[in-house]
């Protein structure tokens, strides 16, 4: 998913107040309103520095964690300032195991509204993205859940002097997740540039690894694979022609998916030598290699990759308004050998919804 929060110390420290029924032992009295009030106003002054730099403040974010804030004061805040906690929980065990059965609810309400923005933003189906979100809460957003119910339970105990304390493991996980970014960032457009090899050395079209990678990742998405299953596609789709580079003579237009299947399979187990000397991960290869084999004994990332590329080819040699449905008829005649007829479907609803549709032009 491409909805995970971008502060969440900031998310944390939210959640924090949203379920602080003491402070330093005494019943603090703040309610719903004023949670959501404060929430907001907080997230506003944070995104002044963001503004000033011309970048704008993230709406979406800050939309969504005054909902799910809100969310987690409304379940919280009525039944404790009603004294029904502490009568049926006390302080005990119990109640920090309800904060966190609270926090769990809030992050999966968290999700579906992550989900609802990236629908709307991508026009992609709902399900894969749920599930996207929902494969993702475990890693940094446990972390601001559990950061969140930690600082509840020591400002009950020990005054707001226990916020920095509470708050520096998440910020360390913060720092560590955004250099583990950065490095991901910087691999990945490595990855891209080696497979632009193929159009400088004028062996593939300009743009076709990208589109055929943005196509197979949506594709992907729409058949339900996960996150780091996306990433292994992504690369493979990237890289998926560095195989012609060992030819002597290139191929017409770059169009692997015209030549006969024996040339293609030469081509991709090419590609997947190359690709096994550049250190990407052997999944990769493995997908680069198997670009070419008969559907039904590839993985599906393969199989993707496959009906893609040759979409891409045939719209290229159509060149015609009608390319794109030519395309896509000529591949689902092929859906009895060649192409996983799931995956051509996938394509064709992912083609159904892009304005305009992708072709040689992108």
């Amino acid at each position: 998913g491409g909805e995970r929060e971008p502060a969440p110390l900031a998310a944390a420290g939210a959640l924090g107040y949203a379920l602080l029924g003491e402070n330093a032992g005494q019943q603090t009295h703040h309610g719903v309103l004023q949670t959501v009030t404060v929430v907001l106003a907080a997230g506003l002054a944070g995104a002044v520095p963001h503004v000033a730099r011309g970048a704008g403040p993230a709406l979406d974010h800050l939309v969504r964690r005054v909902l799910t804030t809100g969310f987690a004061a409304v379940c919280f805040q009525p039944l404790y300032n009603a004294g029904e906690l502490r009568h049926q929980l006390g302080a005990g065990p119990g109640y920090a195991l309800l904060l966190l059965l609270l926090l769990a609810l809030t992050a999966l309400c968290d999700a579906v509204l992550a989900a609802l923005v990236l629908r709307e933003r991508t026009h992609h189906p709902f399900g894969p993205l749920l599930r996207d979100e929902l494969r993702g809460l475990p890693h940094i957003g446990s972390a601001v859940c559990a950061t969140g119910a930690v600082i509840a339970l020591g400002v009950a105990v020990a005054g707001l002097w226990a916020l920095p304390v509470f708050c520096v493991p998440l910020l360390l996980t913060q720092l560590s997740f955004r250099r583990y970014a950065a490095v991901r960032t910087t691999y990945r457009q490595t990855i891209a540039s080696l497979a632009r090899a193929t159009e400088i050395a004028g062996y593939t079209p300009h743009g076709h690894a990208r589109r055929v990678a943005e196509l197979s990742c949506a594709v992907g998405r729409e058949l339900g694979l996960s996150g780091p299953e996306l990433t292994v596609l992504e690369y493979a789709a990237l890289m998926h022609d560095i195989g012609q580079l060992s030819l002597v003579d290139p191929v017409p237009d770059g169009a692997t998916a015209l030549l006969p299947m024996a040339e293609q399979r030469r081509i991709a187990l090419l590609g997947g030598a190359v690709v096994r000397q550049t250190g990407v991960p052997s999944a990769v290869a493995t997908v680069v290699e198997r670009q070419a084999d008969p559907y039904r004994e590839q993985p599906l990332s393969a199989r993707i990759v496959r009906a893609v590329n040759a979409y891409d080819d045939l719209v290229g040699e159509c060149a015609t308004a009608s390319g794109p449905l030519s395309a896509l008829e000529r591949l689902r005649l092929g859906t009895a050998h060649e192409y996983q007829p799931e995956v051509v479907e996938s394509l064709a609803r992912v083609l159904s919804r892009s304005r305009p549709v992708p072709g040689r032009k992108g």
